[in-house]
């Protein structure tokens, strides 16, 4: 009966999902808000479907293991070093600022120190989720704007990890906050140097033997097990499992598998963490909020009008514009997804009230719906104070990190062509990310400073990670037909005015990969021949004018004259030959 169940909830819990997020997603409002909203209708709240469900509380606690893990992937080191010292202060500030404010307001209203620590921490993270998204719908993220809005999120998910160490110890009535924040750093500091040397020494050569065996589910089972694993270590040390998965993420972060790792992991971050955006909504009382709507609308003005002044005025300290601070502080006014998961641990801890955990959590998800009025409001400030035009100049978020740039080229397929477009790429000094399977040619590639990296460019995950969306053009050079031909679809598919440039085999091929989508294609074959006819003939002193106009003949018409020959002809003609 148990299991039946169990099975019921589980059902109610996808169904609600399938009918309730796509209607957001029509509206352009962030799946989150939409799980959030099929948690509540689900819940006691509303329709009681679903009752306290312990088993979907711990799939709901693994979304956010998977959460954690994703953002130690995206937080490489080359990443932290091109954020700038500045830059990283502000963050750092805002963070540490931030929760002090709060946490003395808190401690003002009546609550006790530790549920003052957790509520100042809480609240002054700001949602990664949300503002990555309208900073890359606005077209904001490679802007000066977007830079700095950037950097203070990438310190502020570093921020997590101390966070989310030092709301268990505060659960220990025996020691005193201080007492307990030294023991976060102390635990902290040995989780961190532990999973370091396990990582060096175990984790890189144990995908480099997975990835040698060429087999995607061999692959996938292992970042499962270093995900899940390395969780387990850190639980039994007495620290959280999301704080090992942080851990596992970051140290995988500079290696050639983490667009691949992180196009696997992805499925599972998504569904484990819309359930656990569906237990936040169950966990939210409507009859309360509506009851004290009063409080939460003054938390709500308070939290967002607060944060924007202390992040403006730090940001304008430390030499930035004012009408870029004013941007910035708006758009980080609102709280974030790792509010819910303090508040949620702490609840659980009996650090702090359920009636004031759940008002903490509307006041969040109220905030995160503000989110695009933040947005518009500090256009039409900057725009007001006429001095937004520094702004809207283009400037690469990640200069140093060709792999995270904007205006790169996507390269699949590594070999002597793709790594010869990759040459004449990095001569014209355009950056570009290639992906490969082969093991070998990877690392041979990779000693030589080459950035590519170990990936499955069949999967559009794999190519989302490596930056599709944001490319100049994408080059295909991929030995298999068919596996040319789904990439090229895949990529038309989701990005329509993206450049595709594929290799073709055959006239055959090429008709394909015309029908699929791809701009232009070259027939390698056709080209080397007439290349090598064209030495061969200038050796034999025949005029440099009757070879431009014999190899030229035989490229008009799509290579009709070499069909017979070769059988096979492209389906775009290259510039003619000239002395």
């Amino acid at each position: 009966m148990e299991q039946s169940r169990v099975l019921v909830d589980i059902l109610i819990f996808l169904g609600a999902a399938i009918v309730i997020v796509p209607i957001f997603h029509r509206f352009r409002i962030s799946p989150i808000l939409g799980y959030m909203a099929a948690g509540i209708l689900i819940g006691p709240s509303a329709l009681a479907l679903v009752g306290d469900s312990k088993n979907a509380h711990l799939l709901a606690e693994f979304g956010v293991v998977f959460l954690l893990f994703m953002i130690g992937l995206e937080l490489s080191v080359e990443r932290l070093r091109a954020i700038g010292g500045r830059i990283f202060l502000l963050g750092l500030l805002q963070v540490v600022v931030t929760s002090i404010v709060i946490g003395f307001v808190a401690l003002w209203l009546g609550l006790s120190p530790a549920a003052s620590a957790i509520v100042g921490g809480g609240l002054a993270l700001s949602s990664t989720a949300f503002v990555m998204k309208y900073l890359a719908e606005t077209g904001e993220r490679a802007t000066r704007f977007g830079l700095v809005v950037f950097a203070i999120l990438l310190v502020q998910d570093l921020a997590v990890v101390p966070f989310l160490i030092l709301v268990p110890l505060l659960a220990d009535q025996e020691a005193s906050f201080f007492e307990a924040f030294g023991m976060a750093a102390l635990r902290g500091a040995v989780a961190l140097a532990f999973v370091i040397l396990l990582g060096r020494f175990l984790l890189k050569p144990l995908y480099r033997m997975i990835a040698s065996a060429r087999s995607s589910e061999l692959f996938v089972s292992t970042t499962l097990l270093v995900v899940l694993g390395t969780g387990w270590i850190m639980s039994l040390a007495g620290l959280s499992m999301t704080l090992g998965a942080f851990l596992a993420g970051l140290l995988l972060s500079g290696t050639q598998y983490r667009h691949q790792i992180e196009a696997d992991i992805r499925p599972f971050r998504g569904i484990l963490l819309g359930l656990f955006f569906m237990i936040i909504g169950m966990s939210m009382d409507l009859a309360l909020i509506l009851e004290q709507w009063l409080v939460v609308l003054s938390l709500l003005v308070s939290l967002m009008a607060g944060k924007t002044l202390i992040t403006a005025v730090l940001s304008r300290m430390l030499g930035n514009p004012t009408s870029r601070s004013i941007r910035v502080g708006l758009a980080l006014s609102q709280g974030g997804e790792f509010g819910f998961v303090m508040f949620g641990a702490a609840l659980a801890l009996n650090l702090l009230d359920a009636q004031i955990a759940s008002t903490l959590l509307a006041t969040i998800a109220l905030s995160m719906i503000a989110t695009p009025a933040m947005f518009f409001l500090g256009r039409v400030i900057s725009a007001r104070l006429n001095t937004g035009s520094s702004d809207t100049q283009t400037h690469s978020i990640h200069d140093n990190i060709p792999e995270h740039g904007e205006e790169h080229v996507l390269i699949a397929g590594f070999g002597r062509v793709g790594q010869t477009v990759a040459k004449v790429l990095s001569d014209a000094g355009i950056p570009y990310i290639a992906l490969d399977l082969d093991h070998t040619r990877l690392i041979n590639c990779r000693n030589k400073g080459m950035n590519v990296f170990y990936g499955d460019a069949d999967q559009i995950t794999v190519l989302q990670a490596a930056g599709a969306g944001r490319a100049r053009g994408a080059v295909i050079t991929l030995d298999q037909e068919k596996t040319a031909s789904r990439v090229v679809a895949a990529l038309r598919d989701n990005y329509p005015d993206l450049p595709i440039y594929v290799r073709a085999r055959d006239r055959q091929h090429s008709n394909r990969l015309e029908q699929a989508g791809a701009t232009e294609m070259v027939f390698e074959a056709a080209e080397a021949s007439l290349q090598l006819g064209s030495i061969v003939l200038a050796s034999l002193d025949v005029s440099s004018d009757d070879i431009v106009s014999i190899i030229n003949n035989y490229r008009e018409d799509d290579y009709a004259l070499l069909e017979d020959v070769v059988g096979a002809s492209p389906t775009t003609k290259p510039a003619p030959v000239t002395d």
